[in-house]
């Protein structure tokens, strides 16, 4: 599902990523395991074409990403709160992605279902915006987004973060489930 190319990207005469060669086949759970700084994020960042790379190129199903639009039709991603829209409310954030998806009213309901535990309340009619919610929350709300709508390829930048015990346990355990009905791949960068 996706090929990664001769692939650097660098700053002035920093090179911050050079992956020569690397491939992940579809059905694979993937994660990027690097101390801060080794470039796991400007690899997502270049996967979703949020960034251009120096030189090489990544392809999601034989194309190149930065020439092409369709993978964005079967994938889901979160990198951080700068994905999220913080003048809105949860419940308009996901109204508007749902729409973005061509996820049916229905749909979303039985999908924000799944996530209630994780949500444990604290993210759904509490009249307040995105912006006023707790980092771990945001987490939350990001990840069950970019899961909206069965996505085929799903990229989460260290989904965990920020997130307590108890909410990393029900986050793994929806995932799980998830991506025994629909979900090809997930890339993980996590940072140790």
């Amino acid at each position: 599902m996706i090929k990664i190319n001769n692939l650097k990207k660098s700053y002035k005469k920093n090179t911050v990523l050079n992956i020569p060669e690397a491939q992940i086949p579809t059905g694979q759970s993937f994660g990027l395991v690097g101390n801060n700084g080794a470039g796991k994020t400007t690899l997502l960042r270049i996967m979703l074409d949020l960034i251009r790379p120096t030189d090489g190129e990544v392809l999601i199903e034989e194309k190149a990403v930065n020439k092409s639009e369709e993978w964005k039709s079967f994938t889901g991603s979160f990198i951080d709160e700068k994905f999220l829209i913080n003048y809105l409310t949860p419940e308009e954030y996901f109204q508007f992605i749902s729409k973005i998806r061509g996820v049916s009213k229905g749909d979303l309901e039985q999908h924000l279902k799944l996530f209630e535990a994780l949500f444990n309340d604290e993210i759904f009619g509490k009249k307040k915006y995105i912006r006023d919610l707790s980092k771990g929350n945001k987490k939350k709300l990001g990840v069950a987004a970019a899961l909206l709508g069965d996505p085929r390829l799903v990229l989460l930048d260290e989904p965990f973060e920020n997130l307590d015990p108890t909410s990393q346990i029900r986050l793994k355990k929806l995932y799980s489930s998830s991506k025994q009905k629909s979900l090809s791949l997930s890339l993980f960068p996590v940072t140790i």
